[in-house]
């Protein structure tokens, strides 16, 4: 059991249905707060669906207040899909809610890649005498993105980009938020449909990347008017969760030994 301690998220929507299925399947989690802004609604449902007890809503951070009891506190932040597309708007948006989140945790794990190396030195988003940032690592380098998260680090991606240098890659959170990622976002009026065609003309296939948090079937019925739009063929590639269960194993390990007291 771990001693009292609290962990801090920061993931982007994405990573919704994996951090849900991470916590809902981990005994050592004792409590669930999260940040109650636009983009979290679906990642605290998931959780409630699947334990059947409902995570602490807080309005700001400054509401958080853990028991003194043993186990793993949790806060989650998620932070609205899309983000990357500005590389500074992403590590700004990041780093805010670190700063925010850091008096209340021991340690925090990014929900996230390298994205375009807007993370590339995660580590200095806080100052090094406050709480430790981990991201997701590929072997001995962080993990690229939400893609080579899921579909098992850099080599698999790179194979994969190799064998159809037009593909799209279709995790759990491309299936549900792709929309909001090509017509919603920040360049929405610039970027129609015609225009996305266009940028899009060159690529064949989606590539979905089933996990345990979403099947062939559920990735395949997500995208279905994104393929008919795009004029894409269906293939898939099995995905794996192992590089974030990594990740959280080795946040929870390093939360463990912060909060030892011999």
């Amino acid at each position: 059991m771990i001693e009292m301690a609290v962990l801090g998220i920061i993931t982007c929507q994405i990573l919704e249905l994996e951090f849900a299925y991470l916590l809902a399947n981990d005994p050592e989690v004792l409590a669930v707060s999260i940040l109650d802004n636009e983009y979290s609604k679906e990642l605290s449902e998931t959780i409630w669906r699947k334990t059947n007890v409902r995570p602490r809503s807080l309005v700001s951070i400054a509401e958080y207040a853990a028991p003194a009891s043993e186990g793993l506190q949790v806060i989650i932040r998620v932070m609205k899909v899309g983000l990357h597309s500005v590389i500074k708007d992403l590590r700004d948006g990041v780093r805010q809610a670190a700063i925010e989140m850091e008096p209340y945790v021991d340690a925090i794990l990014l929900g996230y890649g390298l994205c375009g190396n807007a993370l590339k030195d995660h580590h200095e988003l806080l100052p090094a005498s406050v709480v430790p940032v981990l991201l997701p690592m590929d072997a001995d380098h962080p993990v690229d993105d939400c893609v080579g998260l899921i579909i098992g680090g850099r080599e698999n991606y790179y194979e994969e980009q190799c064998r159809v240098a037009g593909t799209m890659f279709i995790n759990s959170g491309f299936s549900r938020h792709w929309e909001t990622l090509l017509h919603k976002g920040r360049h929405a009026e610039k970027f129609g449909l015609g225009m996305m065609k266009r940028l899009m003309a060159s690529y064949e296939r989606s590539l979905l990347l089933p996990t345990p948090v979403a099947s062939e079937q559920e990735l395949a019925l997500g995208i279905q008017e994104f393929n008919k739009n795009y004029g894409l063929r269906t293939e898939v590639r099995l995905g794996t969760l192992e590089i974030l269960e990594k990740a959280w194993s080795s946040a929870k390990q390093l939360v463990r030994e912060i909060t030892f007291t011999p």
